[in-house]
């Protein structure tokens, strides 16, 4: 297992050089930072050249990405043109967007496995007929959609939460966010989780374990859902990044100062600093997901080994 876990460290390497590369291309290769530091006011050449010998621009762009790379090594993403370094707007906006995601996937695990359970124990019924029925309603209702609705009807209409999040983002006002940022996620879960469930009904172990005459909740627990569970957790885990990454939406409906909000403020400013540092730290929890994933499954499966 440590092996194991040495040789997928070093093949995160030749990843996260290659994705923040292109990252880092994309930002300051197709943008100019320092015509947006400015906005609609032209600089005068001399400013202009000084500013770019300060932030490196004036090198070739694989020496601007050797240098952001190397101050990255020393825990220095740069800083915001509002003169903000980015590790502060990190440190204030990161915490934030882990609790809504903590909460996100604890709704997303709870209610997706016990409806995809519910779904493949009765697969051809009537309960199994609704679960598809209200997933496929979730997955066709666009988030910024259900966002604004459950906003108004939940915390305007009958006034049981409040409609936006305060700074300090505690984990009671965000039990709604969380919840808009988990349906359709939840809604691939139920689908995967009632999917495998179905399939391993039919396992020649399963039969051999209702042969021995274990009891029935053992059967489904123990056996068939810790074996149906494999391509759940795959999802689960690749989905925490996409989670942290992808709640601009919700962040904006919900006036939620973290990640999304950075992340959309960088992108509307042309902010590349930010851009590329929380991006940067993203790719990141990808790669660290997908690892813990990967170790998770010999956990659900004994028979899996890691040499």
């Amino acid at each position: 297992m440590g092996r194991y876990v040495i040789r997928r460290l070093l093949q995160m390497i030749p990843v996260f050089v290659g994705s923040t590369f292109l990252i880092f291309f994309m930002v300051y290769a197709l943008g100019d930072p320092v015509a947006a530091l400015f906005g609609d006011k032209a600089p005068d050449p001399a400013t202009a050249a000084r500013i770019r010998h300060e932030l490196f621009l004036d090198e070739p762009l694989w020496k601007q990405y050797a240098h952001y790379m190397g101050q990255i090594l020393t825990g220095d993403f740069g800083t915001a043109f509002n003169g903000q370094p980015v590790t502060e707007l990190m440190g204030s906006a990161f915490p934030i967007t882990l609790r809504l995601t903590l909460v996100a996937v604890v709704v997303e695990i709870a209610a997706g496995i016990a409806l995809g359970v519910l779904g493949g124990l009765r697969r051809g019924r009537s309960a199994d007929t609704t679960v598809l029925l209200l997933t496929l309603i979730v997955v066709s209702v666009p988030t910024f959609v259900s966002g604004y609705v459950l906003q108004y009807v939940v915390g305007v209409k009958w006034d049981v939460v409040t409609p936006s999040v305060s700074p300090e983002a505690p984990f009671d006002e965000l039990l709604l966010p969380g919840l808009v940022l988990a349906l359709t996620s939840l809604a691939y879960v139920t689908r995967l989780t009632r999917t495998s469930i179905a399939e391993n009904l039919r396992a020649d172990y399963l039969r051999t374990a209702v042969a021995k005459g274990l009891p029935r909740h053992r059967v489904v627990v123990r056996h068939l859902l810790r074996n149906s569970l494999i391509p759940v957790v795959t999802f689960i885990g690749t989905d925490i990044g996409a989670l942290m990454g992808g709640a601009i939406v919700t962040e904006r409906i919900f006036n939620i100062r973290g990640v999304g909000f950075q992340l959309y403020q960088g992108i509307l400013r042309q902010n590349s600093p930010t851009v590329v540092g929380f991006v940067t730290v993203l790719v990141i929890v990808f790669l660290l997901a997908n690892l813990i994933v990967d170790l998770l499954y010999a956990v659900l499966d004994p028979r899996i080994r890691y040499a």
